[in-house]
């Protein structure tokens, strides 16, 4: 049986692949970003719903959600894409930036999951897919507002999946790696201060020479991930992360154990 689907940030990158390929198997997608994405009518006609969505208006977001059900029916896939980076020391962030970041990557999601469950909920199934990151489960310089607003929403996706779990809903919190898309060099930089000039150049190199992901294959793996039966709370996509996290928490509870005579003095 085919899919609905009502995906954010599906003008480019991750988002349009993700598209793509409900599309092209012959599942029908509510497709939003900030531009115009009326092309994709014109390849695929009533299998695609095109919206202009800033999913930064809470309000928009919800009647986004309302038009997509209503024109389709029902909502089985909701897939919280939309987001960017910001990149710079922590230092440097201004306000302003850092609220934008936090809308976008955090507040973004929250309200289209607000707007989606009480039509699952209805349905009494659906499956919320939140686009987090490596990042997102553990820090790297130069990425601490891109690291926080995804932890923040780690820690909101692993709750909301507790939340909804008797309504019959299913949420997985994705982290990619890097993949070959703008998204890469088309984040927001802050005002740089030169004393961090040597890290942004180890960034660039290390940049310049990653192996980055297909596109088009995570579209393929987001596929099989909403047709499994009982899917994971979390998953990589790409190979980078595992080893990566493997590390980190190691680390974590080595250091951890190594204090917990400070944590039992605390008592």
């Amino acid at each position: 049986m085919s899919k609905v689907w009502f995906v954010t940030g599906s003008s480019r990158g991750l988002g349009r692949s993700f598209v793509e390929a409900a599309l092209s198997r012959g599942d029908r997608v509510a497709a939003t970003a900030r531009s115009s994405l009326t092309e994709l009518s014109s390849r695929y006609g009533a299998a695609v719903l095109p919206l202009t969505l800033d999913v930064t208006d809470r309000t928009a977001v919800f009647e986004a959600m309302g038009q997509a059900n209503a024109y389709f029916g029902r909502l089985d896939v909701i897939v919280n894409n939309a987001g960017y980076g910001l990149s710079g020391a922590v230092e440097e962030f201004g306000e302003a930036q850092l609220r934008d970041q936090f809308d976008t990557n955090f507040f973004g999601p929250l309200w289209v999951v607000q707007a989606a469950l009480p039509y699952l909920r209805t349905q009494g199934d659906g499956h919320i897919i939140q686009i987090s990151s490596v990042a997102g489960l553990t820090g790297l310089a130069l990425g601490g507002a891109y690291c926080a607003s995804k932890w923040a929403l780690e820690g909101l996706s692993e709750v909301l999946a507790q939340e909804v779990a008797g309504f019959g809903v299913k949420v997985t919190v994705v982290a990619p790696g890097g993949y070959a898309t703008d998204g890469v060099t088309g984040g927001v930089q802050a005002d740089p201060n030169p004393l961090y000039d040597d890290l942004r150049a180890g960034l660039t190199a290390y940049l310049a020479a990653a192996d980055f992901g297909d596109p088009d294959a995570a579209g393929r793996a987001i596929l099989k991930l909403a047709d499994a039966p009982n899917p994971p709370l979390r998953v990589f996509f790409g190979t980078q992360g595992f080893p990566m996290v493997q590390q980190v928490y190691a680390e974590r509870l080595k250091t951890w154990a190594d204090w917990q005579g400070l944590a039992a003095e605390a008592m």
